[in-house]
């Protein structure tokens, strides 16, 4: 989603009275996570009966696309800025390939650990 928004921030940098919009979502995640004031302690999750109570996770974080109308960059009133538009595509791919990384190496781990035979 964020990749489809910044493309189309880019797309439109010389569109008269264009808007660009941001995804948020982290902070939304944040907040699901640790409470309304992040503070970085996760919650308890119980894995055994015998562990103490806690209560459940439940995640209705969901992304969402922000129009910024607050700032103007040209007297055209569009406010995409080109050079952080391209910095915030190279972050979210290296972002994305860093994802794609880490889980390919979780799958290999347990594949790994699913074709050794307890060895």
């Amino acid at each position: 989603m964020r990749q489809e928004v910044i493309a189309n921030n880019i797309a439109n940098v010389n569109t008269p009275n264009f808007k660009k919009s941001n995804v948020e979502f982290e902070e939304l995640l944040a907040r699901e996570i640790y409470g309304e004031e992040p503070n970085g302690k996760l919650n308890l999750a119980r894995t055994h009966d015998k562990h103490l109570p806690y209560k459940p996770l439940k995640f209705h974080a969901q992304p969402t696309i922000v129009q910024d109308n607050s700032t103007t960059m040209r007297v055209d009133d569009n406010n995409v800025d080109i050079d952080i538009e391209m910095a915030t595509l190279a972050k979210n791919q290296i972002y994305y390939n860093t994802i794609v990384t880490e889980f390919g190496g979780h799958v290999s781990k347990l594949k790994a650990a699913i074709t050794s035979n307890g060895q």
